[in-house]
């Protein structure tokens, strides 16, 4: 009885597993480094001046902060900024999560 129980739990990890990966390849597709941005795009800067993953300040670009250089993502058509390159791995991990936290940021320092 108990290598039925083992057998049907490690069936449902794997599987479930699979699904995560799945699900983390297809959000991280949608999210590009951005190296240059042209007057063309339609990519619209969000603006944030605090990097949703690290909560850390976001250094000018050009200059570097605590953990390296800015850098600059893109999710959606829109562009945000990371503290440095160790964050695109999370963001790209949990695009919506991080794009939320940004967005947020940037509305309470309007108001």
């Amino acid at each position: 009885m108990n290598t039925k129980s083992l057998i049907l739990t490690l069936t449902v990890l794997v599987f479930s597993g699979g699904f995560v990966l799945a699900q983390e390849a297809q959000n991280s597709e949608e999210v590009q480094v951005v190296t240059t941005v042209t007057p063309t795009s339609n990519a619209v800067e969000v603006g944030n001046k605090v990097c949703p993953v690290s909560g850390n300040k976001v250094p000018v670009l050009g200059q570097k902060g605590e953990m390296g250089g800015a850098v600059k993502i893109m999710y959606k058509g829109r562009i945000y900024n990371l503290c440095c390159p160790m964050c695109i791995k999370d963001f790209k991990k949990y695009p919506e999560k991080y794009s939320k936290i940004a967005e947020d940021e940037v509305k309470a320092t309007k108001k």
